[in-house]
């Protein structure tokens, strides 16, 4: 069960449950390994929150053994801002949020047995989330909020991603993907004392590439499941520890009708940590590291990001 009911939250409680969806923007190895605890955490109507996020990823990855291509690792830099909003849409809590990242970074590898390296530096592709909470979050002033116990939630999301990224034709490395993409998800959220449990369940949809590498290539994309499941332990108000954990698969792409044989299978684990400095203020820091890996990114990622909220 939940908290009972004469249980009544802190209002600043609040500012740091906003933040966990824009990781998303902050994760440069792709939007299927992002872990966001506490996603679908309850929040007062009103409010504003700015957030500016840095990240690094590195590691291997994992390509078709076909191809005359071994040993790839990359270092990838990612910092991203992003503004999110509450507002009530049909008497619930709803949440939108837009993000701008920047990624730079270099990868290396064998081509035929001969090393080869190269940097990449670039705009990333615009992302926008919008998520309601359909069950146990109504819209409630931030009056009202501080007094409402917390409850079982259900929500659910859509995020988007546009090309509006940097992208060459030329080349088969890219910030940007030049293409559209969309993820539905449903989401729960279990309070129980000072425990917070969450699990996702959603998938990506991905809109073709029709200017791939080397040009005038079509590069389609299977749709990728994601699911995440979460535990947090909260300290104090605003102060929490969660351990988290993804699985996607799937996303099988195909260029010109050829297969790339590029199914995924992986897995992801990691922490995240929220620190709360001052009433409006909070810093969110992650690490997270695959797990299993069939195909992809296989790479150990950690960042934080530093958000302020107001009304």
């Amino acid at each position: 069960m939940g908290r009972s009911s004469n249980h009544k939250r802190h209002l600043p409680s609040a500012f740091t449950t906003l933040s966990p969806a824009l990781f998303l923007a902050l994760t440069t190895v792709g939007s299927a390994q992002s872990l966001e605890p506490r996603a679908y955490s309850p929040s007062p109507i009103g409010a504003n929150f700015a957030v500016i996020g840095l990240s690094e990823s590195s590691g291997s990855v994992l390509l078709d053994p076909s191809l005359p291509v071994t040993n790839v690792t990359a270092r990838i830099y990612g910092t991203a801002l992003a503004y999110g909003h509450t507002f009530a849409w049909l008497g619930r809590q709803a949440l939108v949020t837009t993000a701008f990242p920047y990624a730079w970074g270099n990868l290396q590898g064998q081509v035929s047995q001969t090393s080869t390296s190269l940097r990449r530096s670039g705009a990333g592709d615009l992302q926008a989330r919008f998520s309601v909470n359909v069950l146990g979050s109504p819209a409630l002033s931030p009056q009202a909020f501080a007094k409402e116990p917390e409850r079982f939630i259900l929500g659910t999301s859509l995020t988007i991603v546009a090309p509006t990224g940097q992208y060459d034709p030329a080349r088969l490395i890219n910030i940007g993907t030049n293409r559209w993409a969309f993820k539905p998800e449903l989401g729960v959220s279990y309070p129980w004392k000072k425990f917070v449990l969450d699990f996702y369940a959603g998938a990506w949809f991905f809109a073709d590439n029709r200017n791939f590498y080397p040009g005038q290539a079509t590069k389609r994309q299977d749709p990728l499941t994601e699911v995440q499941g979460h535990l947090s332990y909260t300290f104090k108000p605003r102060l929490w520890l969660a351990f988290d954990s993804t699985w996607y698969g799937g996303g099988a792409s195909t260029v010109n009708h050829v297969p790339d044989n590029d199914r995924q299978s992986n897995s992801r684990a990691g922490v995240t940590l929220s620190l709360p400095l001052g009433r409006a203020q909070s810093l969110k820091t992650f690490y997270s590291r695959g797990v299993t890996a069939r195909s992809g990114q296989e790479f150990t990622s950690y960042g934080m990001g530093y958000q302020v909220v107001w009304f």
